[in-house]
């Protein structure tokens, strides 16, 4: 941070100190443009070799599945091992993660079905796992989304397994047990829950809450504390 003197300058001195700061500022701009275009560059021949990588597995498998699920998390371990910041190590794999899914979009675009709508923490989990260029198609009810990957009509399914304040999902394990689908990774993702009211509704009119139950499983402490209701109010 610059600080301006605190006795009177002229006009002279003034336009210097701004002309410095000015420079200054060209000059790290500058950098930071060279920089992007490294970045390009570096990407860009990234996505080359990726797209070599194709041709090679395709040649001699054309069955090949081109997502390898412990080679991505190999190439994320290394790199939050080389980071050495500013930014942090999960900044920095989600952005490896986004590179690498554009990479393999190149190969072969990913189909994810998760249990949707739109919007869902599953999406969000399936998003942070495969990145933004996979293609996601959402699915009514977890049975719905073994039933696609059983098919073959996705190549991967994103379901909700586990929350620490509510415990297992008894749905989607029981699931497990009557399909023959195989878990390949794991996902932790924070949840946050935000309570929706009109803009024009007094807090203490509120007479019903409307919410799936794993929801008010998940706040039953704070909506107890804060919008206690008689029983089948919620």
């Amino acid at each position: 941070m610059r600080w301006w003197p605190s006795w009177p300058i002229s006009n002279k001195e003034r336009a210097e100190l701004m002309s410095d700061t000015s420079v200054k500022l060209e000059t790290l701009r500058q950098r930071i443009d060279q920089l992007d275009s490294d970045i390009l560059r570096l990407i860009s021949e990234r996505a080359s070799c990726a797209k070599q990588v194709a041709d090679v597995k395709l040649a001699d498998d054309p069955t090949t599945v081109f997502y390898r699920p412990e080679r991505e998390a190999q190439v994320l371990r290394r790199i939050m091992a080389l980071n050495d910041g500013p930014l942090d190590d999960e900044e920095m794999a989600r952005l490896f993660r986004e590179i690498m899914s554009a990479c393999l979009a190149l190969e072969q675009p990913i189909k994810v079905a998760y249990l949707g709508p739109e919007g869902t923490f599953t999406q969000q989990a399936a998003l942070k796992h495969f990145g933004e260029s996979a293609v996601s198609l959402p699915m009514a009810a977890i049975d719905e989304v073994f039933r696609e990957v059983e098919a073959g009509a996705v190549n991967y399914g994103v379901v909700p397994v586990e929350n620490s304040t509510e415990g297992v999902v008894n749905h989607t394990l029981d699931t497990f047990m009557e399909s023959s689908i195989n878990i390949c990774g794991e996902v932790v993702l924070r949840i946050h829950h935000h309570l929706l009211v009109s803009e024009n509704t007094r807090r203490d009119k509120v007479s019903r809450i409307y919410s799936h139950p794993q929801s008010f499983a998940q706040c039953r402490k704070w909506l107890d504390a804060h919008f206690p209701m008689p029983n089948g109010c919620r």
